[in-house]
């Protein structure tokens, strides 16, 4: 596997930070990898290897506000940068998205371009696929939430954040508020940290909190664009826009909080095939939790995963 960096200039101006992992064999397809909130692309280099061996290209990018787009790994860099978007971030953050997927298709026009986002970045892949699905031959939607509900109640405690200590300070409160319920079925364990959610490896979460560019506390501007975003895409009017031969395939964790142990997903399943989407698979692990490729059975994942896409070339 050969692996190299790059940058390019987003619409704002932003300079994108992009890792592409290519194959010593021949390519048959790229894979561009979205991460998800607060962590950063290179965690997904043991994924990249795994995919670079069956012949697939992959690439992902720093989103702004996150990894080397917004500093330089160290914790010195983390305040005023650590997830700020910017004006208009969640439409920026997308738009990263498709801007790299135009780079990508330009030096690879005779193979096919699949979607993979996590978490955050699975639901940026549901908003990058109501407007520009035709580009891609597939998406694969990991760890996301399936389904939204507007929380009146967060949004004005968002809105009050802001008032009181402005756009840029990362929010202990809404931090709080936000992640601490992810832990509940974990709260009591022996030596809890906070983040069993994330995984059954203990081993992968100690390398998540020890990493000060991963669970960095987030600014309140960010929660405002995110709900935007949770808004648009879970909206019946904008799902319906996902073209109807675009292959899509949920993987999650039986006890994934984000997906509510996957009733979430299952929900969006239904709605999508309600609107005659042709090819809607999915894959739920056992006991696993939000992290899939992170996982004790990560091998299995990453198996199934490449036995989809093979399938879909």
């Amino acid at each position: 596997m050969k692996s190299s960096t790059f940058t390019f200039i987003d619409r704002d101006g932003i300079a994108i930070f992009v890792y592409k992992w290519e194959p010593d064999i021949k390519p048959k397809a790229v894979v561009q990898i979205v991460h998800g909130l607060a962590e950063h692309a290179k965690r997904y280099t043991r994924l990249a290897e795994a995919l670079c061996n069956k012949g697939y290209i992959c690439f992902a990018n720093d989103q702004r506000g996150h990894g080397l787009t917004a500093g330089d790994l160290t914790e010195a860099t983390l305040e005023g940068n650590a997830g700020v978007l910017g004006l208009d971030g969640w439409k920026g953050v997308v738009n990263d998205v498709y801007q790299l997927s135009k780079i990508i298709i330009k030096e690879n026009t005779k193979i096919p371009l699949f979607l993979l986002g996590h978490s955050w970045g699975a639901m940026v892949s549901q908003d990058y696929i109501q407007e520009w699905g035709n580009q891609i031959s597939g998406c694969i939607l990991s760890g996301t939430s399936g389904d939204y509900t507007a929380n009146e109640e967060v949004k004005n405690i968002v809105n009050a954040e802001i008032k009181e200590i402005g756009l840029t300070t990362p929010s202990q409160k809404l931090n709080d508020l936000i992640f601490k319920a992810n832990n509940t079925s974990w709260e009591n364990d022996e030596g809890a940290t906070g983040f069993e959610w994330l995984s059954r490896d203990k081993k992968e979460v100690q390398k998540y909190i020890d990493d000060p560019w991963c669970g960095f506390i987030t600014p309140a501007s960010l929660w405002l664009e995110f709900f935007k975003g949770l808004e648009k895409i879970y909206h019946p009017e904008n799902e319906k826009k996902i073209p109807k031969i675009l292959p899509i395939y949920f993987i999650a964790g039986s006890l994934d909080p984000i997906g509510s142990k996957t009733v979430g997903i299952k929900s969006m399943i239904s709605r999508l095939e309600r609107y005659g989407i042709k090819d809607v698979s999915y894959k739920f692990y056992n006991d696993a939790r939000h992290e899939p490729f992170n996982e004790i059975n990560r091998d299995e994942v990453v198996n199934d995963l490449i036995n989809w896409l093979d399938s879909h070339l």
